[in-house]
């Protein structure tokens, strides 16, 4: 008998088609594999129940990298012949494959990287089927050398003999090299001079023990490093970055170095020892040795650990812990071409440790949150809070088939999402679209994403804020029937499609900014929404308060103190001594508010965690986003945020409740006069919002009969919120749905954004 055999998933660039060959070649079967457009195809000849076995084994013996969605067989016509073949890629007119993410370095090139006895010894770019770049060289499909940046590289004797021969760990591994005929590392000097030493990676690890700022180019694009023990060397880098306060991640060098700058489960030490190798975000262990300028006032560090062969290499020769942080200054996108990164990072970095492997997508590194115990519909005790390097593009597979749909996302934290069937590709990070760099980076994303996916995107899904660039380039670029999708109705959606959840639901989305139906600024929002609809109903919100100077109250928090204060009628003589604005500020301030002049009304709760942040002295300017809230969960006492003492929130009648967000600043207030500690007030603050969602909860399950929640917005990133809120609304018999591979924040939007629109198509009789 034969069968050909199709397989389907992330089946490209994982070593499945060397996979086949041994299996079928162990089980003395006769045919060949191949890869093409819709994964991989294999013919198999021999009795059946061999055959059986062979497809059973495909799925439960798959490599490690892959991700099996289906394998489907029909017979064919006997062939004979004793052999089992490699054959060689073929392009079909659609594409269905999956492309594989970028895998860090495997415990066998580990080995060899470090084997004084092997022709790879500390080759910095070492690789094999089971791991190296895949997403970040991938110019087109099917997955082979010339559709990748490797294309110029042409393999040695050696190489070539290890890629033909189907026992070699390195079988069809397309970015095969060694020293003799792949990349090569130089060091250089800020001018872009070469820096003679005979091995450019010791020479730059030395110089990071000494102090230097190096600008390493890695798998998706530049990182700035320094000694993350020297408080000078860190000092240094912040300054020339123009990165005040905002942490900075850190690489050790291994997971024993980890164990002691963090506290580590074991949750924890499987995601950092994963082939996704994310940041993780990590409580700070006592005594931990790094310089205070890595992560001030805040109780966690990020903490990664080496993925590719060079930062092995660099932290092996180098100091324990290196400062690992975006090569790029301010918000712009990370540089990934050398000559705009030596242009662009000149002035901040000593020396540039660069090669000639080009980058073809730049990919910032994953931010993964441990979260707690798993609760509330999520098997995992963790959440992705950027999705990029190790993650994308793997889809998010969906309960149903969507059209063609491209999402664009909101300005911050952007990503792109398009539907090719079940799967939503959500793409890398892409970053804050506030500058042309970023612009270009998004526009490239977009043209990437449908080429290697082939698929022609029937319209395009973008936020309701028309001064985003994102919505801009729906409506005057992307030459596409244009799609609005309210910002926190996505948020919600993206929530309820990750989980696979196709009913109604209370949706909470807590947020920062989002511009609502009414031309207000929501974020602390209450919907009656479904996956498969392409209309919200808003049951409630926190109780608007203006914005005094617009955006300029995020930069100032005590605008928002001041805000919340005098909305919740705060006697005056008592407000002064709390709102940290000088006298004639505040009447001007005052005098916004009373005129409704730039003094826009926001529903918003992350302002609502900026007032308490001002109040409290914790935050009053922030130098990064959501900087006030970060570093008031920072300071809460978690034993007094679970003791059950709370403020409580005002609910109003009406058939759109609103909470009472200003009584409940009122009463932090009230403890802080009284002089309670600000540990404390925050964690009753906390707990306070965590009781106000529950209030909310049930006031919107009187009016809908509805008893699952869907949690989404940028500040359920607060680990200790989220918690509280989990626990309470499953106290109170609700059925609890949040985010785990989806970013909470506004990276996960544009899932939420393609959903909606392809309801809203649906309606419409244009399906």
């Amino acid at each position: 008998m034969r069968r050909r055999v199709r397989v389907r998933g992330i089946v490209q660039g994982v070593g499945f088609r060397p996979f086949v060959f041994r299996l079928a070649t162990e089980m003395n079967l006769a045919g060949w594999v191949l890869n093409d457009s819709q994964g991989v195809l294999a013919e198999a000849e021999g009795d059946a129940a061999a055959l059986d076995e062979f497809e059973r084994r495909l799925t439960a013996d798959a490599p490690p990298l892959s991700v099996v969605n289906a394998v489907e067989s029909e017979p064919v016509p006997a062939a004979g012949g004793g052999a089992f073949e490699v054959r060689s890629s073929e392009s079909l007119p659609e594409r269905t494959t999956l492309i594989s993410p970028d895998a860090a370095i495997c415990a066998d090139c580990l080995r060899e990287l470090f084997d004084p006895a092997d022709r790879r010894h500390r080759y910095p770019f070492i690789n094999c089927t089971n791991c190296g770049p895949r997403y970040t060289i991938i110019m087109d499909i099917p997955y082979d050398r010339p559709a990748t940046t490797m294309s110029s590289f042409t393999m040695c004797a050696d190489c070539l003999a290890e890629y033909r021969n189907p026992a070699d760990r390195r079988f069809h591994a397309q970015p095969n090299a060694c020293p003799v005929c792949g990349p090569k590392v130089r060091l250089l000097d800020a001018d872009g001079g070469e820096v003679a030493s005979p091995d450019p990676v010791r020479e730059a690890a030395k110089r990071l023990v000494g102090g230097a700022i190096v600008a390493i180019k890695g798998l998706g694009g530049y990182h700035l490093a320094c000694n993350a023990t020297s408080d000078e060397a860190v000092t240094r880098l912040r300054a020339r970055k123009t990165r005040e306060e905002k942490p900075l991640a850190v690489m050790t060098r291994d997971l024993d170095a980890a164990r002691r700058v963090a506290s580590l489960t074991p949750e924890a030490e499987a995601l950092l020892s994963s082939w996704q190798a994310p940041i993780v975000l990590l409580p700070k262990r006592p005594g931990h040795g790094l310089a205070e300028g890595v992560a001030p006032r805040s109780r966690r560090f990020g903490v990664m650990l080496p993925y590719t062969p060079l930062h092995h290499l660099l932290l092996a020769d180098g100091p324990p812990a290196l400062v690992m942080t975006s090569g790029n200054l301010s918000e712009e996108p990370i540089a990934y071409e050398d000559g705009d990164a030596i242009s662009r990072l000149a002035k901040i970095a000593d020396l540039f440790l660069v090669h000639d492997r080009p980058i073809y997508i730049r990919t910032d590194d994953s931010v993964v949150s441990m979260t707690g115990a798993p609760a509330g519909g999520t098997a995992k005790s963790w959440a992705v809070f950027r999705r990029s390097r190790g993650y994308a593009p793997r889809p998010v597979t969906l309960g149903r088939d969507l059209l063609p749909i491209l999402a664009v996302g909101p300005e911050l934290k952007s990503t792109i999402c398009l539907a090719r069937g079940r799967e939503a590709f959500l793409s890398h990070h892409i970053g804050d679209l506030t500058n042309p760099a970023a612009l270009g980076s998004f526009r490239q994303a977009v043209g990437h994403l449908a080429r290697i996916l082939l698929v022609e995107p029937r319209a395009c899904a973008h936020d309701l804020h028309t001064a985003y660039l994102s919505t801009r380039w729906a409506l005057e670029e992307s030459g596409l029937p244009a799609l609005a999708v309210q910002h926190h109705h996505a948020h919600v959606v993206s929530c309820l499609a990750e989980n696979g959840y196709e009913g109604r639901a209370i949706g909470v989305a807590l947020d920062g900014t989002g511009y609502g139906e009414d031309g207000t600024v929501w974020g602390g929002e209450f919907l009656d929404a479904a996956a498969g609809s392409g209309s919200f109903r808003r049951l409630g919100h926190l109780r608007p308060v203006p914005m005094p100077g617009g955006d300029r109250a995020v930069l100032e928090p005590g605008r928002m103190l001041l805000s919340y204060l005098r909305a919740a009628q705060f006697p005056d003589e008592r407000l002064a001594r709390l709102v940290p604005l000088e006298a004639g500020e505040i009447a001007a301030l005052d005098r916004m508010i009373e005129r409704g002049v730039n003094a826009p009304l926001t529903s918003s709760t992350g302002r609502m965690f900026d007032a308490v942040s001002a109040l409290l002295g914790v935050c009053r300017r922030a130098t990064y986003e959501g900087q006030p809230a970060i570093e008031l969960e920072g300071i809460a006492d978690e034993r007094e945020a679970g003791s059950g003492a709370a403020y409580e929130a005002m609910l109003s009648d009406g058939d759109e409740f609103t909470l009472d967000g200003p009584g409940l600043v009122a009463r932090a207030a009230e403890d802080a006069l009284a002089g309670t500690s600000a540990p404390i007030v925050a964690a009753r603050f906390h707990a306070s919002v965590a009781e106000a969602v529950v209030r909310g909860c049930e006031r919107a399950r009187e009016m809908t009969d509805l008893a699952t929640v869907a949690l989404s917005g940028g500040v359920l990133q607060n680990v200790l919120l989220r918690r509280l809120c989990i626990e309470k609304l499953g106290a109170r018999g609700f059925r609890v749905l949040v985010h785990a591979e989806v970013p909470p924040n506004d990276g996960g939007v544009s899932l939420g954004q393609l959903v909606v629109a392809d309801a809203i198509l649906r309606e419409r009789g244009e399906a």
